[in-house]
């Protein structure tokens, strides 16, 4: 349980059993009464966010929340499934929960999964995966004079900008979080 000078930003409470993340947060101190807490809040959930304001003497739950190791096993249906490091427990997550990090997910690769009451609410990926370039146009020559791209599609069907030195066959380092190219590697 959290008292109202507990909050701060990125504190994870709970609010009518969801778990929710504080955005934005702003103290103020009336000449009468008590001190205002007002809070920018985001539900974890379901991506809503909505204000609310605390007085100094509210006490706010702690969002019960777990971060554990899974390793990406197959996709099956429309669930991704995941298996525990170490129970070897199978957990099914829709692809709604990874979002634009789909296209980077690879077979047996460990990721975060933020747990609240045991349903799956967020994935972490690594920050760098490294994928092979399956198609892409061949550099023109003389093209040097700026930081000129080209499309690339790496394996898994995702189009990314990258430079036009690098061909077909070659593998990238590709930015999980921004969906950009790294470097060749």
């Amino acid at each position: 349980m959290y008292s109202a000078s507990d909050l701060k930003k990125n504190l994870k409470i709970e609010i009518e059993g969801d778990p929710c993340v504080i955005t934005d947060f702003e103290f103020s101190k009336p000449g009468k009464g008590q001190a205002l807490y007002k809070c920018r809040i985001k539900n974890m959930i379901t991506g809503n966010t909505f204000d609310r304001t605390y007085r100094s003497v509210d006490k706010i739950d702690e969002a019960r929340l777990q971060s554990k190791t899974y390793i990406y096993s197959y996709r099956e249906g429309n669930h991704y499934i995941f298996m525990d490091a170490e129970t070897y427990d199978q957990l099914p997550v829709s692809p709604e929960i990874l979002g634009d990090q789909e296209p980077f997910l690879q077979e047996d690769m460990e990721v975060e999964i933020l747990l609240h009451n045991a349903r799956p609410i967020e994935v972490t990926l690594p920050f760098f995966v490294d994928m092979k370039i399956e198609e892409t146009e061949p550099g023109a020559r003389g093209d040097t004079a700026t930081n000129v791209t080209k499309d690339a599609t790496v394996e898994g069907g995702h189009v990314i900008q990258v430079p036009i030195f690098v061909n077909e066959g070659d593998t990238v380092r590709i930015d999980t979080r921004t969906g950009g190219y790294v470097s060749r590697v």
